[in-house]
């Protein structure tokens, strides 16, 4: 379950994003348990679930976030037995009233196990267990909650989006001892940090996927390759601009705030004819209002609000460090310059879209600027061909059609499976 939270990659994060997941000062850590004991613990004992669907027999898509829930929604409007669930109080951002939820009332009976868990993991884990002790009390009960509730619902099948979380890990144990068959759809792009993978039948989107997989550890279960069902609709729409003239630049929480300001502050003082759209990820809480002050031409792209594959076509180059939405970029024949805001600890080109070329590396601001200038002046029509080895249907018959062929295999395998 805990899989990621003890890795050497985990530990690497910058202080200030670690500081936000698991809190530094044991004080705080503890004031972090006991709100979740008080608030969700507690709480959910308390909080009403009255689901819109019937859960008995049917096919469960789990979701842990937003994100989860766009990838998933197309299986939901093909499947007719199949429905959106998630845990009791989880966060699916605008989606919070779409989903059945799955009661976590139970798991306040577990948490006699919590001193016992933590002195198994410091024998393990070291000074990690203590460190991390917050993200331990949090993971306790999940599985023989989700246990119990596999026993009693009896879900012809649990569709996954997320392999590492540690509800969705509990999920994918607790569907293996109840003899639940699992599904794995993965949503976005991976890395060699993932955990293996360990599903009955996983649709990857490419190569690339499978390759990292691979490094992770065995493979089980049966594999295939789909191709992107989430860019279906917007394969269609590639950019044909001969130049650049909108520039997105997409950030996370590992991205440090004075970096992207240095970096804001240089692109529009260079570029004044060029249009630039600041998009944070939707988890990023922190306040960028002093760069709407302080730049009133820059726009701003809402991510809990705008879709990704909408924000990147109004754009024609994206700037961006660790993510994902460089390939969802190249996709739309959108340049994909990659540029770290701030020597941050994680892994350099963390997806390896530089070292496939996907994505072309700026290390400095003036080689940014750069790269920026020369596809100001022209923007190839073929970019999007970069992607072919993370998106498999790229180029062929079933490009544009992956949502049909993730159905119509999960169909197929989950006739199988009766």
């Amino acid at each position: 379950m805990l899989y990621v939270r003890f890795t050497d990659h985990f530990a690497s994060f910058p202080a200030h994003l670690l500081a936000t997941i698991s809190p530094p000062n044991p004080v705080r850590r503890l004031a972090k348990v006991l709100g979740y004991t008080a608030l969700r613990l507690v709480g959910n004992v308390f909080q009403p679930i009255r689901n819109p669907e019937p859960l008995h027999g049917a096919v469960w898509l789990y979701v842990v976030s937003q994100n989860n829930y766009e990838a998933l929604r197309f299986i939901g409007e093909a499947l007719p037995d199949s429905v959106l669930v998630a845990g009791q109080s989880k966060e699916i951002g605008r989606y919070n009233g779409a989903v059945n939820r799955l009661s976590l009332r139970g798991k306040i009976l577990y948490y006699w196990q919590f001193p016992l868990l933590l002195l198994r993991l410091k024998k393990t884990e070291g000074t990690r267990a203590w460190r991390f002790f917050d993200l331990i009390f949090n993971a306790v009960g999940y599985y023989e909650v989700y246990v119990r509730a596999l026993r009693y619902y009896r879900p012809r099948a649990i569709v996954f989006a997320n392999d590492h979380n540690d509800d969705s890990r509990a999920l994918l144990l607790a569907a293996r001892a109840a003899g639940v068959p699992t599904a794995y759809v993965q949503h976005a792009s991976v890395s060699t940090h993932f955990p293996p993978l360990a599903f009955d039948l996983s649709l990857l989107e490419g190569q690339d996927a499978l390759d990292k997989y691979r490094q992770c550890g065995p493979v089980r279960g049966r594999v295939e390759l789909v191709g992107m069902p989430k860019a279906d609709a917007f394969l269609r729409e590639k950019n044909q601009r001969p130049a650049v003239q909108r520039v997105g630049i997409a950030i996370n929480t590992l991205d440090e705030t004075e970096a992207v300001a240095a970096a804001l502050t240089f692109l529009l003082r260079e570029f004044p004819t060029l249009t630039f759209t600041l998009r944070p990820h939707p988890s990023d809480r922190r306040d960028f209002r002093f760069l709407a002050q302080k730049h009133p031409q820059l726009l701003f792209s809402d991510a809990r609000r705008q879709d990704v594959f909408a924000f990147l076509g109004e754009q024609d180059a994206l700037i961006a460090a660790d993510t994902s939405t460089h390939l969802e970029a190249v996709l739309l024949n959108v340049v994909s310059l990659y540029y770290r805001f701030g020597p941050h600890g994680v892994t350099d080109d963390y997806y390896g879209y530089v070292a496939h070329g996907l994505a072309e590396r700026a290390a400095t601001l003036p080689a940014l600027a750069e790269l920026l200038r020369r596809y100001q002046h022209h923007k190839p029509l073929d970019l999007y061909r970069r992607a072919a080895y993370y998106n498999a249907t790229l180029g062929t018959a079933d490009e544009g059609h992956s949502q049909q062929r993730a159905v119509r295999l999960l169909a197929e395998w989950l006739d199988s499976a009766r």
